[in-house]
């Protein structure tokens, strides 16, 4: 099978289309013949091997363990283990296989059956459903963090116009959320488009030195002070972090839970947890046409460092797809 393959951390440059050895199927495994993927922050943190928690979480200190990126994936089961009882053969099924070994940015790919795979519904496309594991949970899950959102709050995403963002504007919106979105200047109409209320382009505005305070603020590219963020919630108000710089995520780590026990104002880091209940959730708020996932831009498995460079420069609005096979 072809396979986007890797051997050392770098750019792009560093990916190359080969054939590799076919998966073989395992007891209580499922092999994937993958239809489509995409891309995420954490695949080019992988790539680079940065942050450096990257490599001492385990992707490997000196080179990476596992040569082969891609954690969303959306295909058909060719075969399952004599063990498996979820699955057969002909499935559509979708998932983030992120903690069960990746390598999605392939034709195929193995994963045990308890991995965060679950049916596709038929009315949703293989390249809808590619889009939606990991950056539709962090959406999903961040949004219910620490109390679920109300109609009339004003909810603000940082990041607005990126994968997760995108998700989580329409998610907030069909909750009766008054919705601000931040990201950059490009991103600015597709924003407004998915249904923000306001939006805010932080190179020339800084949202917390404005005055506004919300009771929810959902933070996808933490880039400032956890006090600057406190400035900008209400008395009450929830912050959730999820992505951003490093120093920037450990001191929401480290002050965000003092900050949280000493006033009503609740902050802290926000850590996904993929699992089969909320990806079927997903599935269902597509299907039913709440929820739309955003795609940018399509990629065919050869141009995964293609697709990796363009989601490096923060131009797209929503996710960026691999389509690797066709029905």
């Amino acid at each position: 099978m072809r396979a986007i393959v890797y051997e050392r951390y770098g750019p792009p440059d560093r990916l190359e289309l080969r054939d590799v050895e076919m998966p073989a199927v395992r007891d209580d495994s499922v092999l994937i013949r993958v239809h489509a993927t995409s891309v995420n922050r954490s695949d080019w943190e992988t790539l680079t091997g940065r942050p450096a928690y990257v490599r001492i979480g385990g992707a490997g200190f000196l080179k990476p363990k596992v040569p082969i990126l891609g954690t969303d994936v959306a295909g058909r089961v060719e075969a399952v283990g004599k063990d498996v009882t979820l699955f057969q053969a002909g499935d559509a099924v979708f998932g983030d296989i992120m903690w069960h070994g990746g390598r999605a940015f392939a034709e195929y790919v193995r994963v045990p059956e308890s991995a965060p795979i679950v049916l596709k519904p038929e009315s949703v496309s293989f390249d809808d459903a590619a889009a939606l594991p990991q950056a539709g949970l962090l959406a999903l899950q961040g949004l219910r963090s620490k109390g679920e959102v109300e109609p009339g709050q004003h909810v603000m995403i940082n990041g607005a116009g990126g994968g997760s963002g995108t998700f989580a504007v329409q998610m907030a919106k069909s909750r009766g959320a008054e919705v601000t979105g931040v990201d950059g200047t490009p991103k600015l109409d597709g924003m407004r488009s998915i249904g923000a209320d306001h939006v805010i382009d932080y190179t020339r505005e800084n949202f917390t030195k404005s005055g506004h305070r919300y009771d929810r603020i959902l933070d996808f590219a933490g880039h400032r002070s956890i006090f600057a963020y406190r400035r900008a919630l209400r008395p009450d108000g929830i912050y959730s972090i999820v992505g951003g710089s490093a120093p920037r995520m450990l001191q929401a780590l480290a002050v965000g839970s003092l900050i949280s026990k000493t006033g009503s104002r609740r902050m802290g880091v926000l850590m996904a947890r993929p699992n089969k209940e909320d990806l079927a959730r997903l599935a269902t708020l597509v299907e039913t046409g709440e929820l739309t996932p955003i795609v940018h831009r399509h990629f065919e498995l050869s141009e995964v460092p293609e697709a990796l460079r363009y989601l490096a420069e923060e131009r797209a609005v929503g996710k960026l797809v691999i389509t690797v096979a066709t029905e």
